[in-house]
């Protein structure tokens, strides 16, 4: 099935399968994500969630498959894409400072051997401001909160004023005010058309965060807007029948018996 143009999906996905030691962790993945939404990936431990997404951005080898961005290759599109991985996968221990980490995301515009310029540093300053992390700028990048830092890496990503976001569990050990400013941030992204995917994974917040939804498990189980694939069924083959979660509407024989991760 061919790519089709940019004027339908900003993302799409073709065949696309992953595997370590010949044994797949993502396998034969198609996958269309429409401009403008703000999708979340769900699925178990191990499910390949964020396989997909470093396999989307070229960062790891794929056995197969094909994969557009915005009608192009990503190579051909990167200066349009942000990406924000895990927290745990970051040394914060680097020394550096709270504002010189989010000027950093303007070398993809201006690159690496040119010095950021007065703009640049003043486009950092602003998305620090946008994610209450003004007053830190100064502050080395250890000294703050897991919160904080998760702050800062989603300013990062702002300051690139990308038109592709890619988010590696932002939500993930921060506090209530944090992940309500974090979805206050991801809402005025999807307000400007920006396309927002994010693993996720509290399954309780699903349909109040997202409009858009992927159910993964090494295999595609849906994909589609959240009122649509987002029920009982697909949950169950997704988790294998055992879900921490009930839609208010899905019936009583799920087994809340796991969390998912």
């Amino acid at each position: 099935m061919p790519l089709t143009d940019q004027r339908r999906h900003a993302i799409e996905v073709r065949d696309l399968t992953v595997a370590y030691h010949e044994k797949p962790v993502l396998w034969d993945i198609d996958l269309d994500v429409p401009a403008g939404v703000l999708m979340a990936i769900v699925g178990p431990n191990g499910a390949g969630k964020t396989t997909l997404i470093k396999a989307i951005l070229g960062l790891i080898r794929t056995a197969a498959g094909e994969v557009s961005i915005l009608g192009h290759k990503y190579k051909r599109q990167r200066n349009r894409v942000a990406y924000v991985p895990q927290r745990g996968s970051v040394d914060w221990d680097f020394p550096t400072s709270v504002l010189d980490v989010v000027t950093m995301g303007r070398y993809g515009r201006i690159g690496w051997v040119r010095r950021p310029s007065r703009t640049d540093k003043d486009l950092a300053v602003k998305a620090l401001e946008k994610v209450g992390m003004d007053q830190f700028r100064k502050r080395q990048i250890s000294e703050l909160s897991g919160g904080q830092q998760q702050r800062v890496f989603l300013a990062r990503a702002l300051v690139q004023d990308a038109d592709v976001y890619f988010m590696d569990e932002p939500f993930q050990g921060v506090d209530a005010v944090t992940e309500r400013a974090i979805v206050e941030i991801l809402r005025d992204l999807r307000r400007h058309n920006k396309t927002v995917v994010v693993v996720h994974h509290d399954l309780q917040t699903v349909e109040e965060y997202f409009d858009y939804v992927m159910l993964l498990n090494i295999r595609k189980i849906a994909s589609g807007p959240v009122a649509e694939v987002f029920n009982s069924e697909n949950l169950r083959i997704t988790y294998g029948g055992r879900v921490a979660f009930l839609k208010p509407t899905a019936s009583a024989d799920i087994t809340q018996s796991q969390k998912p991760g």
